[in-house]
């Protein structure tokens, strides 16, 4: 295997699904006291989601909220609790591009602005006979980092 030329910085985010958002901001707003910072809806995905955050600055961790906007459709956001795990990365296309290579099974859409106007790109939670890599069982958001994100990660890094 070659070299990875690429780097997984930290955690972006975790993304919890239920059939109530209600019940879910009970205890992640209510009784854990994460600020509500943004919302998004979207029918393509079929999600309507709260965005909350704990931390601050560079590392800031999005938990993301989310219930479908219909019960019967696909993807159906509210079937996985823990709905998927995202990860910084300090550059994704050459990521994609890497891991494609070493047989690691990607979600169709390619990469895209995702909710939070970063690019992402999402590794399938099952592998199959031409990519047998997946994140066995679990949906992994790769998040482009933005330059500040990086930087606070390396000075970190190098403590």
């Amino acid at each position: 295997m070659s070299q990875r030329p690429f780097k997984v910085l930290g955690i972006q985010q975790i993304a919890i699904g239920g059939p109530d958002k209600g019940r879910l901001q009970k205890l992640w707003v209510e009784m854990f006291g994460l600020e509500v910072t943004g919302t998004f809806r979207s029918e393509r995905e079929n999600v309507d989601e709260d965005i909350c955050a704990i931390g601050t600055g560079p590392f800031k961790v999005e938990v993301d909220l989310m219930q479908p906007l219909d019960p019967e459709k696909k993807p159906a956001v509210h079937t996985t609790p823990l709905n998927h795990v995202g990860l910084w990365i300090d550059d994704l296309p050459l990521a994609v591009q890497w891991l494609s290579s070493q047989g690691v099974r990607f979600a169709p859409g390619g990469i895209r602005k995702g909710a939070a106007g970063f690019d992402i790109c999402f590794v399938h939670p099952k592998g199959n006979d031409e990519l047998p890599i997946g994140g066995e069982g679990v949906l992994i958001e790769l998040v482009q980092a933005p330059p500040e994100v990086v930087q606070a990660f390396n000075a970190l890094a190098s403590q």
